[in-house]
This record gives C-alpha cells, structure tokens and sequence, in this order.
C-alpha cells in the first residue's frame, strides 16, 4: 500500500481504540467507571468501513490531499493525549480500589475482621467477652490458693505463740509483772525528778528577772531624775550639748528629720579649740547617701560643706576656743552658697549640687559624721566642744535677718529644726547644761 493508505490505516485503529475507551459498545451511552475496557483488532479492510475519518473543516476552500491528512492526523493525535490522561486517572483509581481490596483480603482467604477479632483474642480479656486462656486461669488460681495457704500459716503459728505464752508458769509470769512494775515505777521517779528541776529553773529564773525588773526600775527612775534636772532650763532652747573627748560614741541625735527641702539656712552657735580640725559639728544622712548634708573640717583641711556628696570650702575660722555664730545657706537654683560667721557674710559661691532636692526622712546627728544611716562613727571625724542654738530654715535668711540673730537683737527658731531640750538626745557621756547668754557669748568673741 502507500503511505497514504497506512496512516489511513492507523488513524482506523486509533479511534477504534478511543471509542472503545469513552462508550459502550453500542456507543450510545457512557460506561461508568468501573467498566472494562476491550480493545479489539481491525482488519486493513475495515479501516474506512467501521472507523471514518472525522470531519475537518474546510479552510478557504479545498485542500491538497497531503495537508488535509496531516489536519486529521494532528486531530487524531490531540484525541489519543486525551484519552491517554484519561486512562491514567482510571489506572491510578484502580490501584487504589486494588490497595483497599488486599489490605481487607488474607492470604488465606479470611476476612480482615476475622483477623483482627484472633488478634485481639491474643490478648487481655478486658470486656469479659472473649475467652480466657485456660492455662492462665490454671496459673492464677494456684497462685491464689499459695497465698491463702501462706495467709492461713501465718495466723497458726501467731496462735501457737499466745498458747505457748499462756502456757508459761506462774512463777515466770510473776516474775515478768515485777520486772514490769519496777520498770514504771522507775520511769515515774524519773518524772517526778523532772519536774522538781522544772520547779527550781522557774523559781531561779523568776527571781533572776526580779532582779532586772528593780535594776531597770532604779535605771528609769535615775533617767526621769536627770531628764527633771535638765529641764530645770530657764527657757527651754537655753541648753548647750559638750562633747568633749574625740571618740565614735559621743554625739547628739535630733528626734525630728527633715522634709524635701529646695533650699535651707543652717545657724548655730559653736566653741571649740580643737586641731587638727574641729571635726564634724553635725551631719544629715538618707538612705543610699550619708553626705546629704554635712559640715566639717577634717584633718588640716579648710571647713567644707558637702550637699550629695558634692563639696564647697568654706572661708571659716573658728577653731580659737571663742563662741562664733556660724550661718550657712544654700539653694538647688543653681547651686547657690553663702557663709556667714557672727553675722558678717564672709564667702559665696555656686554649682553645689544644682537641682538637687534634699531628701526627706533621713537621720540629723551632732558631733559625728554618718557613714551609713545614723551609724559608723569616725573618731577622727567628731566635733570635740560646744554647740548651742542649732536652728534650720526652708529658705535663704535674708543677710540682715542673719545679722540680728548673731547680734543678739532677735530669737528666730527655725521653722524646721528648733532648738529645743526635748527635740535633743544626747548619748555616749555627751550631756546637756545650762549655755551662757547670747550678750556673754558676744563678749567672747
């Protein structure tokens, strides 16, 4: 044949297998998914009888016979990927319905419940519904009946003891009872001991704290009679504090404390003759700084002023042995100081700890300089003289009013700190007496 009439041939063949593919038999209907498919042989002879060629469309006319078969080849091709992908997704459903089928079908022939029904035969009878093994229960039950047998020769041979014990002779069993009989009255000797050492401890002890009981009454008796002897003040801010020895233990405490403070003026009468320095006339200590406010002079320093730990000299003098009234003020604007000895301002400067408040709730002790909170005193740091009339303000005094304080012409209490007996503490041998009038202290200058 020619080339021709064998393409004719195979395009036959093809859409004999395509139309096997998409329908029945009969063509009038599609097979559904689960049919089989057949695919049948042709003869040469029926190629143009059973399976005719589809139609193509005419394209400006009619074409050469060699394009118009290679138009239907190329059809005929597209139709065979078609059915091919079809055919794919058929094989891939039926692989899957094969998987299901194994998976529920045994070797032998059993169905997958039956197995499963035997696998879990193999085990724990947990529902009561499948048999037990008969060799189990055997086992169980000689285990039960060995540990009643155990059980019931345990209590035989405890009932053998009480007999035997019951059976003893009555000699023994007195014997026994007096050994018994010893024993207790042993214990309640024992007992009654005990209790005769309780009795002494607390008479001993209730004596003992008799004893401190009257010695602290006769020490509070003797503190009222020293508080009433210092009270005995013509006026009660007339007082000086001495401390006259150099040590950690001799100082004086202001019971009130100070509130936030944008500004202050510190006065206060002093006399000392110390050296090197007088030491520290008094300190102001918060928690987390101990230099809050302090006034020293150390060593051969000159006088400083510490605010926060921040430090300013001060041009005093007043390590003579004479009374000197001593004036200092400061403000956070700036940091603005001013010092004032017997009313004459004698120095003034600023950037002392600018913008910084002073903080409030802390602790205002005479004589020592605090390294924490109201505590560890430097011996080589305290104050060793006289003080009287510490006062403080919440503002900068004005220079005449500071003026007429150390003149003697006016008495302002501080409207913070005052200087009064029952606001002043005194402890380590520090004491309280009667200070000379403000003309006297005058004539020592």
């Amino acid at each position: 044949r020619s080339p021709a009439g064998m393409l004719l041939v195979a395009a036959g063949i093809l859409l004999a297998v395509a139309a096997g593919g998409r329908g029945s038999p009969t063509g009038d209907q599609e097979s559904p998914p689960g049919s089989r498919f057949v695919c049948t042989s042709l003869p040469l002879d029926a190629a143009g009888a059973g399976c005719p060629l589809p139609p193509v469309p005419m394209q400006g006319g009619a074409l050469p016979p060699e394009e118009e078969l290679k138009a239907t080849v190329l059809q005929l091709r597209e139709t065979v990927l078609q059915q091919k992908e079809t055919i794919g997704s058929q094989r891939e459903a039926i692989r899957e319905l094969t998987g299901k089928l194994s998976r529920c079908e045994g070797t032998d022939g059993k169905s997958a419940a039956g197995a499963w029904k035997n696998e879990v035969g193999k085990g724990k009878d947990t529902m009561g519904d499948l048999p037990r093994d008969p060799a189990q229960v055997i086992d169980q039950l000689s285990r039960t009946m060995q540990t009643l047998k155990d059980r019931l020769e345990s209590l035989e041979h405890q009932l053998r003891a009480n007999v035997s014990y019951a059976a003893l002779p009555s000699d023994l069993r007195e014997m026994l009872q007096r050994r018994l009989g010893d024993l207790e009255r042993q214990l309640l000797s024992k007992v009654a001991e005990l209790e005769d050492e309780k009795s002494l401890l607390h008479n001993e002890t209730s004596a003992h704290r008799q004893k401190t009981e009257t010695a602290l009454n006769a020490l509070l008796e003797r503190v009222s009679e020293l508080e009433k002897g210092n009270s005995a003040f013509k006026s009660p801010d007339e007082f000086k504090v001495s401390l006259p020895l150099r040590t950690n233990y001799l100082y004086g405490k202001v019971k009130k404390t100070l509130p936030e403070l944008y500004a202050f003026t510190v006065c206060l009468w002093l006399r000392s003759s110390a050296s090197p320095g007088i030491g520290t006339p008094f300190s102001y200590a918060v928690p987390g700084q101990a230099n809050e406010i302090v006034l020293i002079e150390w060593g051969n320093n000159p006088i400083e002023l510490l605010i926060n730990d921040k430090v300013a000299q001060l041009p005093l003098f007043i390590s003579d042995g004479k009374w000197h009234h001593i004036c200092i003020t400061w403000t956070t604007r700036d940091g603005m100081w001013e010092a004032f000895q017997d009313g004459e301002k004698l120095g003034t400067g600023e950037n002392l700890a600018p913008w910084h408040p002073i903080k409030p709730g802390g602790v205002l002790i005479l004589g020592q300089e605090q390294d924490t909170v109201g505590g560890r005193f430097d011996a080589t740091q305290a104050f060793v003289g006289e003080m009287s009339q510490f006062n403080i303000w919440d503002r900068v005094l004005k220079a005449e009013d500071i003026m007429n304080i150390a003149n003697c012409s006016i008495n302002m209490p501080g409207n913070i700190i005052p200087w009064v007996d029952n606001n002043v503490d005194v402890f380590g041998g520090a004491t309280k007496w009667p200070v000379e009038t403000c003309e006297e202290r005058l004539l020592d200058l």
